[in-house]
C-alpha cells in the first residue's frame, strides 16, 4: 500500500487500472477484489480515516446463500418469498436476483483472498420474523474479532468506533459479552469473564491509544484495511474527489482530486467505482426525496467526496433511480455535544428501546408505536404520526437507567449529572414532574404510564403487542418473565431522552444495472463508471427486512463491480 499519509506523494504516473471513491466497506471490498484480480488500484477518501460509516456500524452482513450455515437449510426460494413480502414493488428485481446469486460467492472470494473473516449469527432474526420465508438467524454474518496489532502503524488510519459504544476510554465489547457486564457481582462466571476482559484491555492500552480487540464494523473495516495493505492499494486519504473525467467517447477515464488546495487528475484505465456513502449529506436531494418532518439529521459520516459520489455521477450524466415509497434507512437518534465540543448523534438501534421498563410517547403524552420494533419501523411510525412524534420521548425509571442505560448513558452510570446539566437527559421525581420538563400534558402522560403499568405487571401490552415475535424478544431481557420486553415503570425518579428521525444511509441512489454499472437518463450504462454501497440505489426499495441489508449488498456489489472492471 502507498498512502500519502504514511510514505510521501503517490506514484508520479498518476495512472491506475481502477480508482475507487470512498473507503467504507463497499469501497474497500471493491478495491481488495480488484487488487486480488491483479489490477492496480487507488482509493480516494475525503476524510483522514479509512472505514466510513461502516467502521461505526454493527458490522452485520446479510448474505443469504452463504455456505456458513448449511444446517439452517435456507433456500433461494425462501429468501425470495421473504423479500417478495417485505420489499415493495418490482423495481430493482434484476439487481436483487444478482445479489441472491452472488452474495455467497462474494463472501467466499473475500475469505479466500483477503483478511476478511465472517461467521454466522445463528440467533439474529430477520426483522419481520412471522413473514413467510423469514429465518431466526444464519443469513446474517458478523466479522470475527480482529486484533488491531496486525495493522501496525496503520491502526491510526482506522476510524474509531463511536466513543459512546466503548467502555473505559476505548474498550470495545462484543454482543456476547454485554450480558456478562450486566451480571458482574451477581454471577461468578460473569465476574471472572469481565475481569479477564478488563485485564486484557489494560495490557493493550500500554501500547495502543485504544483497545486492540476489535468487534462489529470496526473489525470488518480493520480486516479490509489489512487486505488493501497486503495488496499494495494506494490510499489517498484527506483527498477530495471533485469531478469525474470522461474521454472523447464518453467513457469515464479518471477522477480529478484535490488536497490542500492543489488539484490533479488520477487516470483510471479500466474505470471508476463510486462508493462514497450515498446522498445522506446532500441537502438538496434530502429536501427533494425525504419528508420535511424527517429533518436533516444523519447518523452517517462523510466519505469519498465532499459533494458525494452521487452528485459527481449526476454531473457526468448519470441519473437517480426511481424513488421508492421510502428513500432512507431510518433510526431514532438522540443529539448531544461531547466534552470536546463536537456535535454527536446516538443511534437508538437495539440497546434500549426493546428492553422492559421503557415506553415512547409523542407530544400529547401518548404512546404511538410498539417500542420493540426495528429501528426503521420505529421511525416510520414517527413519520406517520407527523410533527406530534418528532421528537418523540423515551421514558423510563431509575431501575431501567441503571440496568440498561438510555442512549449515550451507559448502564451502571454512577452519575448522570453532566447529561442532566446539558439537557440531554430530563428527570422528574414524579411522572407529572417529568412531563412538565419535556413539555407534554402531565395528566395524559400519567394516565399513559398508569395504563401501561397495569398490564406490564403481567408482562402484557394489549395496546401494541410488545414482545409478540422472536425479533422483539431477542432484544429484550431474557431474565424478565414472562415477557422479556415488558416491565412496569415505577421506581422514581423518572427519566426521558428526546429522539429524532435520522438516517443510517439513503436507500435512494444511482440507477445501476445488475453488474453495478451506472446508467444514464436513457438507461444505457455509462462506460467505465460503477457504483456500490449507498451510492447505488438500494435493492431493497426503501425496505429494511433484516440486519446487515446495507453491508451485505455493499460488499457483494463492490465485489461484482471489481470483477467486471477486471474483465473490462
Amino acid at each position: 500500500m502507498r498512502s500519502e499519509d504514511q510514505s510521501g506523494p503517490a506514484a508520479a504516473s498518476e495512472a491506475y487500472d481502477v480508482v475507487v471513491i470512498g473507503a467504507g466497506a463497499a469501497g474497500l471490498a471493491a478495491a481488495a477484489t480488484a487488487a486480488a484480480r491483479g489490477l492496480s488500484v487507488a482509493v480516494v477518501e475525503s476524510s483522514p480515516f479509512v472505514g466510513g460509516t461502516s467502521a461505526i456500524s454493527g458490522g452485520m452482513v446479510w448474505a443469504p446463500g452463504n455456505d456458513k450455515s448449511p444446517q439452517l437449510n435456507d433456500s433461494p426460494d425462501a429468501v425470495r418469498r421473504y423479500l417478495g413480502a417485505t420489499v415493495p414493488g418490482d423495481a430493482g428485481r434484476e439487481a436483487r436476483e444478482a445479489f441472491l446469486a452472488r452474495a455467497g460467492e462474494a463472501v467466499a472470494f473475500l475469505e479466500r483472498n483477503t483478511a476478511v473473516r465472517l461467521r454466522p449469527v445463528a440467533s439474529y432474526p430477520d426483522y419481520y420474523p412471522d413473514t413467510p420465508g423469514a429465518t431466526a438467524g444464519g443469513r446474517v454474518l458478523e466479522p470475527v474479532p480482529f486484533d488491531a496489532r496486525r495493522l501496525g502503524q496503520a491502526f491510526a488510519l482506522l476510524r474509531p468506533p463511536l466513543p459512546e459504544f466503548t467502555l473505559f476510554g476505548g474498550m470495545m465489547v462484543s454482543r456476547a459479552d454485554i450480558p456478562h457486564f450486566r451480571k458482574v457481582g451477581r454471577s461468578l462466571k460473569s465476574t471472572l469473564r469481565v475481569a479477564r476482559l478488563m485485564a486484557a484491555y489494560a495490557l493493550q492500552r500500554l501500547s495502543a491509544p485504544r483497545g486492540t480487540t476489535l468487534y462489529l464494523g470496526n473489525a470488518l473495516m480493520a480486516a479490509l484495511l489489512r487486505s488493501v495493505l497486503d495488496r499494495k492499494v494506494t490510499l489517498l486519504l484527506a483527498t477530495a474527489a471533485v469531478a469525474l473525467e470522461r474521454d472523447e467517447n464518453g467513457r469515464v477515464c479518471g477522477v480529478t482530486v484535490e488536497k490542500n488546495g492543489a488539484r490533479r487528475v488520477l487516470r483510471a484505465r479500466r474505470g471508476v467505482c463510486l462508493a462514497s456513502g450515498g446522498c445522506s449529506r446532500d441537502d438538496a436531494l434530502r429536501a427533494a426525496h425525504l419528508p420535511a418532518t424527517a429533518g436533516r439529521l444523519t447518523a452517517t459520516v462523510a466519505s469519498g467526496a465532499p459533494a458525494g459520489g452521487v452528485r459527481l455521477a449526476l454531473e457526468a450524466g448519470a441519473r437517480l433511480a426511481e424513488p421508492a415509497g421510502n428513500n432512507a434507512f431510518w433510526v431514532p437518534a438522540s443529539r448531544f455535544r461531547r466534552a470536546d465540543g463536537s456535535e454527536a448523534v446516538f443511534p437508538h438501534t437495539v440497546t434500549d428501546r426493546g428492553k422492559p421498563g421503557l415506553i415512547a410517547v409523542d407530544a400529547t403524552g401518548r404512546r404511538f408505536v410498539n417500542e420493540a420494533l426495528s429501528y426503521h419501523e420505529f421511525v416510520l411510525a414517527m413519520l406517520r404520526a407527523g410533527n406530534r412524534a418528532v421528537p418523540a420521548f423515551l421514558i423510563c425509571d431509575k431501575h431501567f437507567l441503571w440496568t440498561y442505560g438510555l442512549g449515550r448513558i451507559r448502564p451502571f452510570a454512577l452519575s448522570v449529572q453532566a447529561e442532566l446539566d446539558s439537557g440531554y437527559l430530563k428527570t422528574g421525581a414524579t411522572i407529572e414532574a417529568l412531563a412538565e420538563r419535556i413539555g407534554v400534558p402531565p395528566d395524559v402522560l400519567a394516565a399513559t404510564v398508569t395504563r401501561f403499568n397495569a398490564h406490564a405487571r403481567e408482562g402484557k401490552d394489549p395496546e401494541f403487542g410488545r414482545g409478540g415475535d422472536i425479533y422483539q424478544r431477542h432484544f429484550g431481557d431474557a431474565d424478565i418473565k414472562p415477557n422479556p420486553n415488558v416491565a412496569p415503570i415505577t421506581a422514581a425518579p423518572f427519566y426521558a431522552v428526546a429522539v429524532h428521525p435520522a438516517d443510517l444511509g439513503m436507500s435512494l441512489g444511482l440507477a445501476t444495472d445488475a453488474g453495478a454499472r451506472v446508467l444514464d437518463a436513457s438507461g444505457t450504462a455509462i462506460p467505465g463508471l460503477y457504483a456500490c454501497g449507498n451510492d447505488m440505489n438500494s435493492i431493497m426499495n426503501g425496505a429494511y427486512p433484516g440486519p446487515g441489508i446495507t453491508l451485505g449488498p455493499a460488499i457483494t456489489f463492490g465485489y461484482v463491480a471489481a470483477t467486471n472492471l477486471a474483465a473490462a
